[in-house]
């Protein structure tokens, strides 16, 4: 497999879905988009239907039941957009949405309603021109965050030039980008695309998401080795799946892979109630107790802050396990220590 499949039809030819699903399939399809790279494809053990990269990127019967509480936006990207292409919900920074485009479709994707060849697509120049100037013309943005979509997928030359363009703003001091790329299409991640992300006399960091530790194979430590010797420092983005790595050693062996290849661990994100996404949420309490099984076991460089984004664009807030209740603070292994130590009178 050498291309990137894109319909059920071509899944089903490369051995990845069984025939008798095709019908069903058509009409998530139809839905929502679908797109699986030829390294993803290779990474998928259609043997096993528990396969956790299969459960991300194959399309799935499930993706059709919409559960109470679910919307088709449900950060609050458009109520917080006051231009195409801004999202500006946080004062220092703003998301910057170049495209609406990606390598291969997340099958639980909160952007599902807006990504893909049905959705938003790319900002026109004109655009793109109005979104600079917003973000120009606002003097607390520091950080300016490129996603969509996948910034990456867009050509060298169009990625200098946004960051030719950032490179002017003198109060950005920060630029990011968010990507699978290095992941799911690691040879994309060319010394030209390295060179591309520069940005002269910013701060310019990648954070990479993956939710599994067999996505980080050699070509993709190879990938974001190419970054981070590139003076590109690397984070990574995870969210927490039902089936994938709701499990503590394999969350620990994901975030273990991001350290070992250079990538610190940054954020692990409650799944948001994007439309046909329930079979992959747990619950808060779930999450909360794979984050105290990390806790005094695995390294601390292994450790991302578990986060909620509040439905309605309200923002991320941390919803880890508390150790202190305001008495006594408990240790790694639940036991429960006075704190400030008691002292004999």
């Amino acid at each position: 497999m050498s291309k990137t499949l894109r319909s059920p039809q071509e899944l089903a030819g490369a051995g990845l879905i069984a025939p008798d699903r095709l019908a069903d399939l058509e009409r998530v399809a139809a839905q929502y988009a679908v797109a699986v790279t030829s390294d993803i494809a290779e990474l998928i053990d259609a043997a096993d239907p528990y396969d956790p990269i299969a459960l991300q990127f194959l399309p799935q019967e499930a993706e059709l039941d919409v559960q109470p509480g679910e919307s088709d936006d449900p950060i609050g990207d458009e109520a917080h957009s006051p231009v195409e292409g801004v999202v500006h919900r946080y004062p220092d920074r703003c998301l910057l949405k170049l495209t609406h485009a990606c390598a291969t479709y997340c099958r639980f994707c909160f952007r599902r309603e807006m990504v893909g060849p049905g959705g938003l697509g790319t900002l026109a120049p004109q655009a793109l021109d109005a979104a600079l100037a917003y973000i120009a013309g606002r003097s607390e943005i520091w950080e300016v965050i490129l996603t969509g979509g996948d910034p990456l997928v867009l050509s060298p030359r169009r990625l200098a030039e946004v960051m030719r363009r950032l490179a002017e703003i003198d109060h950005v001091k920060v630029v990011r980008l968010h990507t699978r790329v290095p992941a799911v299409d690691p040879a994309a991640v060319t010394l030209e695309l390295v060179a591309a992300l520069k940005c002269a006399g910013k701060a310019v960091y990648v954070a990479l998401h993956a939710n599994h530790p067999r996505e980080l194979t050699p070509a993709a430590r190879a990938a974001c080795a190419r970054l981070v010797d590139a003076g590109l420092p690397m984070l990574s983005q995870t969210v927490l799946l039902k089936g994938v790595n709701d499990d503590p050693q394999v969350l620990g062996a994901l975030m273990r892979a991001f350290v070992e290849t250079r990538i610190k661990p940054y954020y692990l994100h409650h799944g948001d109630l994007a439309p046909g996404t329930g079979h992959f949420r747990t619950t808060l309490a779930q999450g909360q107790e794979l984050m105290r099984a990390l806790r005094g076991r695995w390294s601390g460089l292994c450790q991302p802050t578990y986060v909620l984004d509040i439905p309605g664009g309200q923002g991320k807030v941390p919803v880890g396990p508390q150790y202190w209740d305001g008495e006594t603070v408990q240790d790694p292994n639940g036991q429960a220590h006075a704190y400030p130590p008691r002292t004999e009178s």
